[in-house]
């Protein structure tokens, strides 16, 4: 039995590692641009859960607002990891 292989419908914009086979590998990031993106993580984690205590899903929120210090966590471990100069 012979099954073709069809594209996707959908051809994804840039480097994304999971869409689909043989796309682009996602590059490394360097120590600073990682904690960076742990900070705006646990930043958008925080907006996310502030957002579902408005919309009164209450369960959600607290997921997402004790979500958020996790990411803060992680960032300064790194920082404390890569000897880089302690945040204010």
């Amino acid at each position: 039995m012979f099954v073709a292989i069809a594209r996707p419908a959908v051809e994804p914009v840039g480097p994304d590692a999971v869409a689909v086979p043989g796309s682009p590998a996602i590059a490394i990031a360097s120590p600073r641009a990682l904690h960076a993106r742990l900070l705006e993580n646990a930043a958008q984690r925080r907006l996310r859960g502030l957002e579902r205590r408005r919309s009164n899903r209450l369960e959600d929120a607290d997921y997402w607002l004790h979500a958020a210090p996790v990411a803060v966590r992680k960032a300064c471990a790194l920082r404390a990891e890569l000897r880089l100069a302690p945040l204010p």
